[in-house]
């Protein structure tokens, strides 16, 4: 990343002054506050995802799993077909589901946005391998992911002290001002979509996030993941979505994360919960749901088989990632006539972290 890199703005001045706090929001993008979650709640909740973590063989053995020291030959991510058998285990979790709706952090939202708000049932965590950098989440906006309206909010945490050498996020203060959405195109990083940098100025901010320290941001704010640049750790995060209670949600995110992908529904990810007070919580609600908007992913794709046309690694690599997950789908059978058509390229295309 050869762009600038300044500390965040703290706000932890203003947590108790819920007008000063969105004029912030609304000013910068983002409100950065130390703290802001119980680090020993999360502690906790990271030696119950490191125990999960350990047993699907993705540390070294011997080693303390809180540590997170990871084996590398392991390494995956979000559209590998190697990476549910691990990640629906964490996702099974009630205490990671939980996690979302920690009252300091619910209270924060409903400041931030000024009234009752929806934790979106679609948790996210991110389980992010060293030394995998091509695949490090690329500069984008979450609209383009999660949808339904633009007033939807990100609040993202370590699950653990996260330097910046771990990974953390980064953002562009003041770029969700467009008020629109940015052109997206192809990405073999997490999410596939970026934006293209010559498009935005480079006054990124970030820091040294320490475990509770939590960074919460709107939808069209311009947002990236630094490299894990680390010999071994492997990240973990948080990575939750909030909106008003009266606002649209897309109809994808009453839904478990990369289910759209991986076959996998609530019923699984409910089975060993000792509780229920959180199981199907958003069908109490009045909820106006919207139609996912297939329009990003279908323009990524496009580029993806056009630049594999053109013998380009990354996209190569995406495209026989996808026909290894799911060779019998639509995208597959043309990804699989692209590829075909690709003359002198090797069968197996490594890509360069």
């Amino acid at each position: 990343m050869n762009t600038r890199l300044n500390e965040f703005r703290v706000s932890n001045d203003a947590v108790d002054d819920a007008e000063e706090l969105r004029r912030r929001l609304d000013e910068e993008g983002y409100i950065f506050i130390k703290k802001l979650q119980d680090p020993d709640k999360l502690l906790a909740l990271r030696q119950d995802i490191m125990q999960v973590i350990r047993t699907g063989g993705w540390l070294i053995e011997g080693t303390d799993p809180m540590a997170g020291i990871a084996d590398v030959t392991k390494q995956c991510t979000e559209p590998d077909i190697e990476y549910p058998a691990v990640y629906h285990e964490m996702y099974k979790l009630e205490s990671f589901h939980r996690a979302g709706h920690w009252p300091e952090v619910i209270q924060m939202m409903e400041k931030v946005i000024g009234g009752p708000v929806l934790s979106h049932p679609q948790k996210i965590a991110r389980l992010w391998f060293p030394k995998y950098t091509a695949h490090t989440t690329p500069i984008h906006q979450d609209f383009v992911h999660f949808q339904g309206v633009y007033d939807t909010y990100t609040c993202w945490a370590p699950v653990g002290d996260c330097p910046a050498e771990l990974g953390g996020l980064a953002v562009l203060p003041g770029s969700h001002k467009i008020n629109a959405i940015h052109d997206h195109h192809f990405s073999l990083g997490a999410g596939g979509l970026a934006i293209y940098q010559e498009e935005l100025n480079d006054n990124w901010v970030t820091t040294d996030y320490e475990i509770g320290d939590s960074l919460i941001f709107h939808s069209l704010t311009v947002h990236q993941a630094l490299p894990n640049v680390t010999e071994d750790r492997l990240r973990v995060s948080l990575d939750n979505r909030y909106q008003s209670t009266r606002l649209p949600i897309a109809e994808h995110m009453l839904q478990p994360h990369l289910s759209g992908i991986y076959p996998f529904g609530w019923e699984e990810v409910y089975k060993d919960w000792t509780s229920t007070d959180l199981q199907y919580y958003w069908k109490d609600m009045d909820l106006e749901v919207l139609p996912t908007i297939e329009d990003f992913g279908a323009n990524g794709f496009a580029e993806a088989l056009e630049l594999a046309g053109q013998g380009d690694e990354h996209a190569i690599h995406h495209l026989k990632r996808l026909i290894k997950r799911d060779p019998e789908c639509e995208r597959a059978q043309r990804a699989g006539d692209v590829l075909k058509n690709q003359s002198g390229h090797p069968e197996a295309v490594a890509v360069n972290p």
